[in-house]
Parts: C-alpha cells; sequence; structure tokens
C-alpha cells in the first residue's frame, strides 16, 4: 500500500495503470464498518482501488464541529491496508485549495433543502472537494454511502451535469446491531447519548406522519433539525448534546 500526500505525485503514478479499472472511495478519516463496505466492493469491482483521506474544512459550517471531528490516522491507515488498498492519498489544504477556495461547484436546489437548509455552504464544500478529488484520482467508479442520500445524490447529479466520466456507485446504509447508521460522528457520542442514538432510526421507520416522528425525537431528548419525507424517502437529523446525527429510509421501510 502506497501512502501519498502529494498531488501531483499521484498523477504521474497514475499513468502506471492508465487501462486498468480505478475504484475510489473518498473520505474524512475516522473510518468505520460503513467505510469498511465501500471499500470491500471496490476492491471487489475495480482493478485498483484509491482511498482519500482528507478532512475537508469547506464542508464544516462550524468551526467546533471541524474541531472536533475524530481523528484515527494510524487505524485508518491499518484497515486500508487489510481490506486491499493499493493507495491512500493524503493531501494537505494548501494541495486541495491552491486557490484558496475562490473556485466553487455549486447546486441551487436540492442542496438548499434537507441539511442543506441547515447547513450554510456545506454541500458547495462537498462538491467542490468531490470535483477535485475526481479530477485528481480519474476513477471509473467512485463509491457514496446511501447514509448521507442527499450527498450521493448531488454528487451522482453533479457527475452527469459535468460529463464526468465517472460512475458514482451508491451503497447501502451500514447498520450496528441496534439499527444506528455507522457514522465518525458515533464516537463522540457519550454513553448516555449513545443509548439514544438508536431511537432516531426507529421514529424514521415508524409508519406516522413526519410531525408525529419530530414529536417522539424531541420527546426523547432529541434536538430536531428536520424530518421530511421527499422523493421517495424520509429524511432526518437531530442532534444529541453536541452530535448531529443523520439518517434516512425509504419509504418501502418506512410502510414494512
Amino acid at each position: 500500500m502506497k501512502i501519498i500526500d502529494s498531488v501531483n505525485t499521484y498523477r504521474e503514478m497514475r499513468k502506471e495503470f492508465e487501462v486498468k479499472k480505478i475504484g475510489f472511495v473518498p473520505t474524512m478519516g475516522a473510518l468505520h464498518i460503513g467505510h469498511a463496505a465501500l471499500i470491500e466492493r471496490s476492491v471487489a469491482e475495480c482493478d485498483v482501488t484509491v482511498l482519500s483521506i482528507y478532512l475537508n474544512p469547506t464542508q464544516f459550517d462550524n468551526i467546533a464541529d471541524l474541531e472536533k471531528y475524530p481523528a484515527t490516522v494510524e487505524a485508518d491507515l491499518e484497515l486500508a491496508k487489510n481490506l486491499g488498498i493499493e493507495i491512500v492519498l493524503m493531501p494537505d489544504y494548501e494541495q486541495m485549495y491552491p486557490d484558496g477556495f475562490r473556485y466553487q461547484v455549486e447546486e441551487t436546489q436540492f442542496s438548499h433543502r434537507l441539511c442543506g437548509a441547515h447547513r450554510t455552504g456545506h454541500f458547495t464544500g462537498v462538491l467542490t472537494v468531490v470535483m477535485k478529488l475526481l479530477n485528481i484520482v480519474r476513477p471509473q467508479r467512485a463509491y457514496f454511502g446511501e447514509k448521507d442520500f442527499q450527498q450521493y445524490k448531488l454528487i451522482e447529479s453533479m457527475a452527469d451535469a459535468f460529463f464526468l466520466d465517472v460512475e458514482i456507485v451508491a451503497c447501502q446504509t451500514v447498520r450496528e446491531e441496534d439499527g444506528l447508521a455507522f457514522s465518525s460522528r458515533n464516537l463522540n457520542l457519550d454513553n448516555s447519548e449513545r443509548k439514544l442514538a438508536p431511537r432516531l432510526y426507529e421514529a424514521l421507520v415508524a409508519d406516522v406522519p413526519d410531525e408525529d416522528v419530530c414529536s417522539r425525537l424531541t420527546d426523547s431528548g432529541f434536538d430536531v433539525d428536520y424530518i421530511e419525507t421527499y422523493d421517495g424517502r424520509r429524511f432526518g437529523a437531530a442532534k444529541l448534546g453536541k452530535v448531529r446525527l443523520i439518517d434516512n429510509v425509504s419509504i418501502a421501510e418506512v410502510s414494512q
């Protein structure tokens, strides 16, 4: 496994496997079982898999959230090696934003709903960094988890809109035994918050109106940002203490 912190070094190396199918898993680190599922699928489907670990500051609307984001680099690299990653790309801010974030990718509709309505500029940061990473890595397939379903759909649409020669692959949300979706931010939950956290998923799949889901979560101690059914899915975001959790389920799951 090669660890590369230089964009130019990677671009030179990529010439060595020009004809091979490249899979790409972009992450911000603090890898968990959900990330492992993305990596395993890419390794199974592609000739070379590139993992990026880059904590992207431009997608954080709250500096405190950025500062407390978990960092587990040694464990991340060990996991990547064990799962068969060939290349880990770990650039810094100067590598990713030599323009100082003057140039940005913005979507003007869906990115302003749901999470976008509560996190100003978040998706502009996400789309901009993903566009940069896709142009650097130049994969044939890039893998994203459905837990961040709004993010996945925006990236898929961006790739189509800009005629990017890459397939954006959605991978099913991986959950813990109690239903909580795996997330790097789960590491920031204290014991009492961790016990409450699965109620977000429980409430989302309940066959009741969105307003009742919101009430159930509020009564359980969540500070709800939104509960909204949109385009065949029910989306939710809520805070426990200082940790913001997001999840979503298909309408088919709600009706079971």
